[in-house]
């Protein structure tokens, strides 16, 4: 298998990535404010903002902030989210809604809010990440893929191997 890949069908989306990493580990930089801080989002871009209650009907609300100013307009840029936990079973999977916020956790109107199930499967000491983004429609999973998702997405997760890898 590839070490990603990333299929869209219709109004959903399915990334698979295999991580070197015990699941549990991989689960906890999921799950744990100060592991997302140091690897959520494209390179370039930081944490600054990163809370988490992460229990069913807890929120994710944080901010990415670009500190590259090689990435013209986007240098100093902030971009807010907030995750809603639906349901979490320890090391196995995490299922949220994610939504465009802004500083105060508001939801951004008209932007795609998909459901998100992310699972871990225990694979020889290795890690199977699967997301699986459920979107209203096929134009709101062409939006985001449009906005620059696919290319924003892959740079996250090769930081968060780097993340493992330096934190095993």
């Amino acid at each position: 298998m590839l070490k990603q890949s990333l299929k869209a069908e219709g109004k959903e989306l399915f990334i698979e990535r295999i991580f070197n990493a015990p699941r549990e580990l991989v689960f906890q930089a999921f799950s744990d404010a100060e592991h997302l801080k140091q690897w959520w989002g494209p390179r370039g871009w930081t944490v600054p903002v990163c809370h988490v209650d992460f229990r069913p009907g807890g929120v994710w609300h944080y901010c990415m902030k670009c500190v590259d100013p090689n990435q013209g307009d986007f240098y100093g840029f902030e971009s807010w989210g907030k995750g809603v936990y639906q349901d979490i079973v320890k090391n196995e999977k995490i299922v949220y809604v994610d939504y465009f916020s802004d500083a105060e956790g508001n939801v951004a109107e008209g932007m795609p809010a998909p459901l998100i199930t992310l699972t871990f499967e225990e694979h020889d000491g290795k890690t199977k990440f699967v997301n699986h983004a459920a979107y209203e429609s096929a134009e709101a999973l062409q939006k985001v893929l449009d906005m620059g998702m696919e290319q924003g997405f892959t740079e996250t997760m090769d930081r968060l191997e780097e993340h493992l890898q330096a934190n095993q």
